[in-house]
């Protein structure tokens, strides 16, 4: 390797970060959780700088939202431009043509042979939120189905269809009424004895049941499924369950949604996680990566579908930004012109290459799992009991930042981890990353042993 990109030359926190981290613990709730005990000075593509000096390859890539990389050079020169003519109007006071472009855009490369419309919004949180609000709207019915083990937000009903108690719902209830939480498919812990097949029959069987025992599918508005669920645990169902499900959707007049807030926009060497089950969602949620860091979201659907509210019942103050827009029209000439699709598919697979060479090697690896660069392993104490291993993961984490790589865990058991880096990584970047995760490995199981 020609070059290091990372370089820990301070323990963490430095000495600047630590005169920070007291102002922050003296003015910022505790609440607001954090990650590595540090603050960013400078990034760029998929290297971090804080403000000691110490720089680190970015394996999270702000939970999803940089997939063309930090400060990329097209979106600051789209944001520069519009920084200069306007920041703000609201686009329901006067339009700006950016909006229109990036719905037509939108539209045109969401799976589906059929007219859509694209609603704008800030946040993925606002992106569900909206989806329930039109879906109610079109079907005259208030019952939505989530499913077992995902994540779709904090706000009132997205934490009411996210799944795990803490730290997101413990004691911030009553919840949102008419919300059902469906079983979803977790191959990896599958029965024993029980084929993949068979473990597949069985949780559609499963689904079938839920409609007829817990809730009447007449009441349903939509499903609402992450294609491959995030904060979950990067758990990836399988296609005759996805397709089964979407066409139980259609018997019953039930909208299929598919949230693509994190598995969107190249991560899964697509441009939408679903396009890897062949079937076409009525609405699509995004946000994340959309903006490449500035914040925007949006709700894509059917026309008619999304066309049912009346004037003034759909929008907000900042829904669809100016620079949101220019950010987003500037990340989707990004992954075209660089071919990130493609880049994100052979991502994951020389990831899944090097976790199953790692995996031969240390039995706490239980499984290795993903789709294009949405890669993860779950660890775990013992092979054949599958008993989680949240300590050994928080370890790994901490040992990979201590080394200059940034890395975030997952899944309800907290003995995931998960890989997130930029798509415009390079490849001696994710090498050296790869190098330092399996060093960092490597010391933490030898900490288990020593303990």
């Amino acid at each position: 390797m020609s070059q290091t990109f990372s370089k820990v030359a301070t323990n963490l926190p430095g000495e600047n970060a630590k005169q920070l981290l007291d102002r922050r613990h003296r003015a910022i709730p505790k609440g607001v959780s954090y990650g590595i005990p540090t603050f960013a000075d400078t990034a760029e593509g998929a290297i971090v700088k804080d403000v000691d000096g110490n720089t680190f390859i970015d394996f999270v890539g702000a939970i999803g939202t940089i997939n063309v990389g930090h400060s990329h050079p097209k979106v600051k020169e789209a944001l520069h431009k519009q920084v200069d003519r306007f920041i703000h109007t609201g686009f329901n006071v006067m339009m700006y043509e950016s909006y229109v472009e990036l719905a037509e855009r939108l539209a045109a490369i969401a799976p589906g042979e059929f007219d859509k419309k694209v609603l704008l919004l800030n946040s993925g949180a606002e992106a569900v939120e909206n989806a329930v609000k039109i879906a109610r709207k079109y079907t005259k019915r208030q019952g939505i189905i989530s499913f077992n083990r995902g994540f779709h937000g904090r706000t009132l009903m997205t934490m009411t269809m996210t799944s795990k108690v803490k730290p997101y719902k413990y004691e911030f209830g009553p919840f949102a009424p008419e919300v059902y939480k469906a079983p979803y498919p977790y191959e990896y812990r599958r029965p024993q004895g029980l084929s993949v097949e068979a473990y597949e029959d069985f949780m559609i069987t499963e689904f079938k049941n839920f409609l007829n025992t817990e809730v009447a599918p007449e009441t349903i508005a939509a499903v609402v499924m992450e294609p491959i669920q995030g904060e979950g645990g990067f758990i990836v169902p399988g296609k005759r369950f996805v397709q089964e499900v979407y066409q139980l959707c259609k018997e019953h007049g039930i909208l299929f949604i598919s949230d693509e807030i994190q598995a969107g926009f190249a991560r899964t060497g697509r441009y939408f996680g679903i396009e890897h089950f062949d079937v076409e969602p009525d609405l699509i949620t995004v946000s994340k990566s959309l903006g490449a860091g500035v914040p925007i979201s949006g709700v894509i659907g059917r026309a008619e579908i999304m066309d049912e509210s009346n004037p003034g019942e759909l929008g907000g103050t900042y829904c669809g930004s100016p620079l949101g827009c220019e950010a987003a029209l500037a990340v989707l000439d990004i992954i075209e012109e660089e071919k990130l699709n493609e880049r994100g598919e052979y991502l994951g697979k020389v990831v899944t290459s090097r976790f199953e060479k790692l995996a031969e090697k240390y039995d706490c690896i239980g499984d290795i799992r993903g789709l294009g660069a949405m890669s993860a392993i779950e660890l775990v104490k013992d092979r054949e009991t599958k008993e989680a291993d949240k300590e050994l993961t928080q370890r790994i984490v901490k040992e990979a930042n201590k080394r200059g790589l940034l890395l975030l865990s997952a899944g309800v058991f907290g003995n995931v981890l998960r890989i997130l880096m930029p798509i415009v990584i390079t490849d001696e970047q994710l090498e050296e990353g790869l190098a330092i995760f399996e060093a960092a490995l490597e010391a933490s199981v030898q900490q288990t042993v020593e303990v």
